[in-house]
């Protein structure tokens, strides 16, 4: 019964406004797409692998362990997996 509901109200949204329709429908498609190519799962790695908030250059005064001494010191999630590819 619902279906027969959806099947009529698209029938009539089509004869109304055909061009909303088909930029809902284009925007759909590309959104699975988008979700379901290859690149999604690169994609997301590159994200976690870059930080958000940049960081700021804190003075080490040896008691912060988690704190690199220079701001170049290779500290967090690296890229190596990027070269594997």
């Amino acid at each position: 019964m619902a279906t027969w509901k959806i099947g009529t109200y698209l029938k009539t949204f089509w004869g109304k406004e055909p061009v909303i329709v088909t930029s809902i429908g284009i925007g759909t498609i590309a959104l699975i797409t988008a979700a379901l190519s290859p690149m999604a799962d690169t994609q997301a790695k590159l994200n976690q692998a870059v930080p958000f908030n940049y960081p700021v250059p804190v003075r080490d005064d040896g008691n912060m362990p988690d704190i690199p001494a220079h701001p170049c010191e290779k500290i967090g999630p690296t890229l190596e997996w990027m070269k594997k590819l």
